[in-house]
């Protein structure tokens, strides 16, 4: 399966994005990675910080292909789409998923 078949499923959008838009997302990365080490912090928190670091990179990978992720299951849509973005093997892909549905649930 393509992008431009998710496009058709409409689990993706058409996302016209700019220089800017690339550039930002990269810096919420290392940022939300550097916050993830603050001292004091609970482990779980720290988790769901770093966690939406690696969301931020997936939706940069997106939106460098020209889509976002629809609304409905927009994380998963997201995290799934790094398999056609950049080529990530589906065992990568499945363990990042993981993380998504035990942060839902809170058991972290």
């Amino acid at each position: 399966m393509s992008l431009r078949d998710w496009l058709k499923h409409s689990w993706l959008v058409e996302h016209e994005t700019s220089a800017e838009e690339i550039a930002g997302l990269p810096a919420i990365v290392e940022r939300d990675l550097a916050n993830a080490k603050v001292a004091g912090l609970s482990d779980d928190w720290k988790l769901n910080i770093a966690y939406n670091a690696a969301l931020q990179a997936a939706t940069a990978a997106l939106a460098a292909s020209g889509f976002r992720a629809a609304r409905e299951q927009h994380h998963y849509r997201t995290i799934q789409s790094l398999a056609l973005t950049l080529g990530w093997p589906t065992t990568k892909v499945d363990r990042f998923d993981r993380l998504r549905r035990k942060r839902n649930i809170g058991r972290l």
